[in-house]
């Protein structure tokens, strides 16, 4: 008996070995259908044994509780209302009587700032005191993340095996981009479709000076001079820093692959590339005819933008619309008489070219688990996502208590209960901050219930359209959203000289914006010449290597 059980682990493993090895295929690998064909046979009898094996030694059987008390550290991003303890509340305590206490498992919440996220992070890497799980959104971070060696090589049977409802979910991406130089590391949240990040007009101001919504760049900037002649305001303007997604309007289309994935990265400013230029030369050209805010460099975050949108000095503000949103109110409060809409995203588009845009890639939150996790710990960790994933139990973290936080209506929508202020009452964002570890929206089984539910989380009432027409534009645009390659090795270059090339960018980019017409190519040319020598060109030249070599997706 126990040679047959011995005899069926191993099979196990060199199925389950042959399946992740075909899945994470990269550009210089294939296929054929006889392959495929094999693998689907094996991958059904891998779901087959996985059963066997948790009852009989190739996976422990925690079914009933750990013997021993396991803690598992949870992150959760600190951005709550004043009084709430995003470590310890009714949300928490929930978790950890229905789950914690079920498994004997106790499930201690870290706080993580959302703007100093990196920052924390990097300090508890060094002083050992992180979480069990790492994450973060972006793909560049995550893999700094485990060039620092903060993480550990996963075992995909083993997820299957102790998250089996998650594991189905999110099982393909996690095969498909989750390796790093070809170890299993990451797992996924699973995301959907997501059209509130918009930005909004004034309508009134559009109404004023007798102009439509603009529909590309130079319609755009006809309306910013509009404004300014007529004493309204200016198009606002912010720091570009951090996150660098500002020359999707600028790129051409069809899209170069080697180009997107030699230049576009989330964590590095590609200075040196044509659509950048293209972008610089565009707000030089705004910045020097006076149709944005002349300090736009000082706005360094969301709240100095949004000041600037709701005084009425600038007639544009970029955010994700949210239900609980307070831009809007306080705009009215300022001038009752102002209206909105949602700008067209093809208005920051020159003529003649396509309304880019970033797309998403298949999945939400990347996460890995850290290095110094045991072995009873990711197991814990598999089975809380597990729980977490069973319909009943995220719908409570999504919605709270019925009759309290909610009420189900005829077509069976939590709509929320917005004046709530109990001890049920839902974190900011209605407590996504715990359940993004395996979903980045809350989701029905209708598609048109979803829609309605997206409207009612997403839009402020009374202000449902421009939800509506940001999803129109959404629909009508989306051919042109890609997403950044996902290299499966280490760009080392990367993590190296980040920082570095983060400051140096905005010094130089200003330098570019605020110069003359005239003297424009001339600082842009010395620009880009300090910009390589301080580390991009390194950057440029590993990547090069990378590309060639088949290295990302």
């Amino acid at each position: 008996m126990k040679k047959m059980f011995k005899k069926a682990a191993a099979l196990f493993l060199a199925c389950f070995m042959v399946t992740v090895s075909l899945g994470g295929c990269n550009k210089s690998e294939t296929t054929d259908a006889t392959s495929t064909d094999i693998t689907k046979d094996q991958a059904a009898e891998t779901d087959n044994q996985t059963t066997d094996q948790s009852s009989t030694g190739g996976y422990a059987d925690y079914s009933t509780g750990f013997k021993e008390n396991v803690k598992i550290q949870i992150p959760v991003y600190d951005r709550a209302f004043e009084g709430f303890n995003v470590t310890d509340n009714y949300y928490t305590q929930w978790i950890q009587k229905e789950f914690g206490d079920k498994y004997n498992v106790t499930v201690e919440f870290v706080s993580i700032g959302r703007t100093t996220e990196v920052t924390d992070y990097t300090q508890m890497l060094a002083a050992g005191t992180a979480p069990d799980i790492i994450f973060h959104y972006d793909m560049p971070q995550a893999l700094a993340y485990y060039g620092e060696g903060a993480m550990q090589e996963l075992d995909l049977g083993e997820i299957a095996n102790y998250a089996p409802t998650y594991f189905e979910s999110m099982g393909e991406s996690i095969s498909k981009y989750g390796s790093v130089e070809d170890k299993p590391t990451f797992f996924f949240a699973k995301r959907t479709d997501a059209y509130n990040w918009l930005t909004l007009i004034r309508q009134d101001w559009l109404d004023k000076v007798n102009m439509e919504m603009p529909h590309n760049l130079e319609e755009y900037n006809a309306v910013l001079k509009a404004w300014k002649d007529a004493g309204l305001g200016n198009g606002g303007g912010k720091l570009e820093q951090n996150n660098f997604t500002y020359d999707y309007a600028f790129r051409e289309w069809p899209i170069d692959e080697k180009q997107r994935a030699l230049y576009s990265d989330l964590s590095v400013a590609a200075l040196p590339w044509q659509p950048t230029y293209d972008f610089l030369k565009n707000l030089n050209y705004e910045y020097n005819n006076g149709l944005i805010d002349p300090e736009f460099y000082l706005n360094t975050d969301d709240a100095a933008t949004k000041a600037d949108f709701v005084a009425g000095s600038s007639g544009v503000y970029a955010l994700y619309l949210a239900s609980s949103t307070d831009v809007i109110g306080s705009l009215l409060a300022n001038d009752s008489d102002a209206k909105l809409a949602v700008l067209d995203p093809a208005a920051m588009v020159p003529e003649g070219k396509q309304p880019q845009s970033r797309a998403y890639w298949p999945f939400g939150m990347i996460m890995g688990i850290n290095s110094t996790t045991s072995d009873e710990e990711r197991v814990a960790i598999w089975m809380y996502l597990e729980w977490m994933s069973q319909p009943e139990n995220l719908f409570f973290l999504q919605n709270g208590v019925e009759g309290e936080t909610y009420t189900l209506d005829a077509d069976g929508l939590a709509v929320k209960n917005t004046d709530y202020t109990g001890e049920s009452q839902l974190s900011q964002n209605n407590n996504k901050d715990y359940w993004c570890l395996v979903t980045e929206s809350a989701q029905y089984d209708k598609d048109e219930l979803n829609y309605k539910a997206n409207l009612a989380n997403w839009a402020p009432s009374g202000y449902e359209y421009l939800i509506e027409d940001s999803y129109e534009y959404f629909n009508n645009y989306k051919q042109y959203m890609t997403a950044d390659a996902l290299y499966s090795v280490v760009v080392e270059s990367v993590a190296e000289y980040k920082t570095t090339l983060n400051d140096l960018w905005k010094e130089l980019y200003v330098k570019c914006v605020i110069a003359s017409e005239a003297d424009f190519d001339a600082v842009y040319k010395q620009a880009v010449e300090d910009y390589n020598a301080a580390g991009y060109q390194d950057i440029l030249d590993e990547k090069t290597q990378a590309i060639e070599a088949g290295k990302y997706n």
